[in-house]
């Protein structure tokens, strides 16, 4: 029940776990180095009977420092220095969003106009959850309270943060739900329960219809409420988005065991495929396809790459053209960990070999700070309509 997160020096740093109010690192920068490091703040945040501070919400902050939430409470944390160097405001309302209360977090994608992202704000967005008591509830009088119907995003780099709370549509709350950064730079909302708690046969009232949050809208206007699909994904499911730009949606195991006859909600075997609205074919004139790089490019920090794209409408509106980098999230328990987008603002947009191609420059991130090592798929988006994705490898 802990979380993981890449370093910018590649390695993982562990953060909590069942009983565990520590984090440690993997590998150990060498043989002399402690196993773990006590973190008060998990002490701090757990509950006699519910816990509700597993798989916290880990982000890599701008400045090389860990966002960690995990209850209703945040902390920015110095692992170099083993310090706490700041404490957020707790989340209004105050209820927990973590494990077994499950609500999903998200690192909203990194923006600058400038190389090296020297002025990039970080946001982190929560969405969802269980009020405090509801593990309890359902666990020892299967009583099954509602889910949380909030979001709360905070700007995590602002000397005085303060949270903003959102109501998510449909009247109905949401925990167990997953949010995947989609290439475009919106947030995704899938699979989950609208009332009970995480765990063994806990969950109930199955949420069907996914959500996409547009973080550059105004609030009260940001959220929108897409096609459902038939199969409730409860405890245990999961979601991850592919190169062709749909989401690969999959599990649902609410038992202590595989059941299939008898039960609310049987063992899930099957897989699904979501096409998000980018994908209908009436875009298809303004989706470009990418013609260089190759996938499997390997890029350096700071580097300028020189990116070729073909737009079968023949015609590329510059202003509406960016290219996005994700890091591949690994996902369990609602929780896309590691799960990171920059963007990347072109120059010298130009067209060549023909009028449907077009080609630019884009410059990687300056540090492993905002780009630990590793690989990203990079996707060019026009129009809010993103092409496939390649694989780059950042060193």
């Amino acid at each position: 029940y802990s979380t993981n997160h890449k370093l910018p020096d590649g390695r993982q740093i562990i953060v909590g776990g069942r009983r565990q109010f520590n984090y440690e690192f993997y590998p150990k920068s060498d043989a002399t180095a402690k196993n773990a490091y006590s973190l008060p703040f998990l002490v701090q945040t757990t509950d006699p009977f519910e816990e509700n501070n597993l798989y916290p919400f880990v982000f890599l902050n701008v400045d090389g420092t860990l966002f960690i939430f995990a209850n209703n409470k945040a902390i920015l944390l110095d692992y170099t220095k083993n310090a706490v160097v700041k404490t957020f405001p707790n989340i209004p309302g105050n209820d927990p969003r973590c494990y077994p209360s499950t609500g999903s977090g998200v690192l909203l994608p990194l923006r600058s106009k400038t190389p090296n992202f020297s002025f990039t704000e970080a946001e982190v967005l929560i969405c969802g959850g269980a009020p405090r008591g509801a593990y309890t509830q359902a666990k020892r009088k299967h009583t099954f309270i509602g889910a949380l119907t909030t979001c709360a995003r905070i700007k995590i780099t602002d000397p005085n943060p303060t949270w903003v709370v959102e109501t998510m549509p449909g009247g109905k709350g949401r925990l167990m739900g997953d949010m995947l950064l989609l290439p475009n730079g919106n947030v995704l909302v899938i699979n989950g329960a609208g009332s009970g708690s995480a765990g063994w046969e806990y969950g109930r009232d199955p949420v069907l219809a996914p959500l996409v949050y547009y973080p550059d809208k105004n609030p009260g206007s940001r959220f929108e409420i897409l096609n459902a699909s038939n199969t409730p994904r409860m405890y245990h499911s999961t979601a991850i988005l592919v190169r062709d730009g749909r989401v690969l949606v999959a599990g649902s195991n609410p038992h202590v065991g595989y059941n299939f006859t008898h039960v609310i909600f049987p063992t899930e075997l099957s897989v699904e495929a979501f096409s998000p609205p980018y994908l209908e074919a009436a875009f298809q004139n303004v989706r470009p396809r990418i013609v260089g790089p190759v996938s499997g490019t390997r890029v350096a920090y700071g580097q300028t790459v020189k990116v070729r794209v073909d737009v079968a409408g023949g015609s590329l509106v510059r202003s509406l053209v960016r290219v996005t980098v994700l890091a591949p999230p690994f996902n369990t328990h609602s929780f896309s960990m590691n799960q990171r987008m920059l963007v990347l603002e072109p120059s010298n947009v130009t067209n060549v070999d023909g009028p449907t191609t077009f080609e630019f420059e884009v410059t990687t991130p300056g540090s492993p700070v905002l780009a630990p090592p590793g690989f990203y798929l990079l996707f060019v988006v026009h129009q809010e309509i993103p092409s496939e994705g390649i694989w780059i490898q950042i060193l």
